[in-house]
């Protein structure tokens, strides 16, 4: 049995996350972090016994923090903010990424900067290990003052509200938290607002993307290689001596792994007099995939900073003092997360492009559109128009988010960083890419057998093509399949982590050189 992941604030990893939020791995807080909760919590309730002035605690919030609010009603206000800022809107997020939301808001908690009491957040670690999932809507933050309306809905739930997955199914969230055994709870002062206030939403989604397009580069690499040997590519432009001197951390590392990819192929050539140059979709693959992954590289850390964060506000200092600042703000992602749906997008942009040369018989000297009988038979003509389709909308969907602000709560918050729309989009850009790759490989698979040399294939394109083809076969004829069907089944052999295990095993593929 894996061991439990322990929360300290400080060391938690992109890995960690997904384990969490995908495998289900159990959490608990290592005894550092409680005592550092317990000091926290302290100050705050002086800050109660004494009455003294601190936003959020003992004021109104937003633009009503000049308003003060009586001891006896500052447990009220901390439930009325949650009632009234779950304002959420569109479909339920994802368990992974509610699961992540969880385990990342804990994590910041547990810094001990936010004042909370350590069984307020031990209740939420109980509902992520026991599988009560808050129903959160989509859409509705802007990124500053953090992820307001999602995180009021994750809260919900604890206080016998709003509704929640637990087992599968849809409940009320005071019947999951009955389901699960756990016990609802009352807010105290300062909780309401150390549980919503801050960028763990959209860092959530933006840490599961930023795994998922850490994998997907290594199967453009890996489909890139596929296309190549279809094409008998010329392999000199993947020499070592060429991407030294222009010494790019991802262009390096994508050459490298082509030519692990190839290495011992039979199908590929180096530059002669007759055919000295591919076109650039082929050649200039390290430099067009390499700057995706160092985009991304830049990304994965900005993310593991984020996730060890603290984002709330006011912060509870140490020493007592409180400092009322804008950690919560969510432009320090908002801009990263907009450059990965770039990233992300331009793989798609020229895994299409391969995908047109593949069904293409005027630049694959194939039969027209990879089929035996073309006329009858319109074999993949199509996918290359749904590759098209799905690559325009990452075009529009590559607007950055991060560029736009409308100003809120009276004008008080008046620069909002759209934060959380640039992660969702990069998650949008990132599904239309990988259909893309998965398009591009069934092609590139498809020609291999017409061809006829699937059987002299690299030591990385190889267990590729092989796994592949167990699960997707060739297609001879239109009137046997239908091909939306076949193309479902390509994503799902390129989604599963056995297809790109079982070429890592072969070859060694990175994002970056080392």
């Amino acid at each position: 049995m894996t061991k439990p992941l322990v929360l300290d604030g400080k060391s938690l990893t992109l890995e960690d996350v997904v384990a969490v939020a995908r495998d289900g791995q159990q959490c608990l807080i290592s005894e550092e972090a409680k005592e550092d909760v317990l000091a926290s919590r302290k100050i705050v309730d002086d800050i109660v016994r004494e009455e003294r002035v601190v936003y959020g605690v003992t004021t109104g919030f937003g633009s009503l923090c000049k308003v003060s609010i009586p001891t006896e009603d500052t447990i009220q206000l901390q439930e009325n903010l949650i009632r009234t800022h779950s304002s959420g809107f569109g479909n339920p997020l994802p368990e992974d990424v509610v699961r992540a939301i969880m385990l990342i808001r804990i994590n910041s908690l547990v810094k001990g900067y936010s004042g909370i009491r350590l069984e307020t957040v031990e209740k939420l670690l109980e509902m992520l290990n026991k599988g009560v999932h808050p129903f959160i809507p989509e859409k509705g933050s802007l990124g500053a003052s953090g992820d307001l309306a999602p995180l009021s809905h994750m809260v919900l739930p604890m206080l016998g509200l709003g509704k929640a997955y637990y087992k599968g199914q849809l409940l009320s969230g005071k019947e999951a938290m009955e389901q699960a055994g756990i016990d609802i709870i009352h807010l105290a002062a300062k909780e309401g607002l150390a549980l919503i206030n801050g960028t763990t939403v959209l860092t959530a989604i933006g840490v599961l993307v930023t795994y998922d397009a850490i994998q997907l580069l290594k199967l453009s690499d890996i489909a890139g290689a596929l296309s190549l040997e279809v094409h008998n590519g010329i392999t000199s432009p993947f020499e070592e001596e060429l991407h030294l001197i222009r010494p790019q951390s991802g262009q390096l590392a994508t050459a490298r792994n082509i030519r692990h990819l190839l290495e011992d192929s039979g199908n590929t050539t180096v530059a002669t007099i007759q055919r000295v140059q591919d076109p650039y979709t082929l050649r200039c693959i390290p430099q067009i995939h390499g700057a995706s992954k160092d985009s991304i590289a830049y990304v994965k850390e900005k993310v593991e900073i984020e996730i060890n964060s603290v984002t709330d506000n006011p912060i509870i200092c140490k020493n007592g003092h409180v400092i009322s600042g804008g950690n919560f703000h969510g432009e320090p992602m908002a801009q990263p997360f907009d450059l990965l749906g770039i990233a992300i997008a331009e793989i798609g942009n020229v895994s299409e492009r391969r995908v047109e040369r593949l069904v293409n018989s005027q630049l694959s000297k194939l039969p027209s559109f990879l089929v035996k009988h073309p006329g009858c038979n319109s074999g993949f003509m199509i996918t290359q128009y749904a590759c098209a389709a799905l690559v325009s909308e990452n075009k529009v969907l590559s607007h950055p988010a991060s560029v736009d602000s409308i100003p809120s709560c009276e004008n008080q918050e008046d620069f909002v960083s759209m934060g959380t729309i640039a992660a969702r989009k990069a998650g949008e850009i990132l599904k239309n890419a990988r259909r893309v790759l998965a398009t591009e490989i069934m092609a590139a698979c498809q020609a291999l057998d017409l061809k006829g040399n699937s059987t002299q294939l690299g030591k990385g394109t190889k267990p590729a093509y092989t796994v592949f083809r167990q699960q997707v076969d060739f297609i001879e004829n239109d009137k046997d399949i239908e091909i939306y069907d076949e193309l479902n089944k390509a994503s799902l052999v390129i989604e599963s982590p056995e297809f790109l295990a079982a070429v890592e095993e072969a070859v060694s593929l990175t994002i970056q050189y080392e």
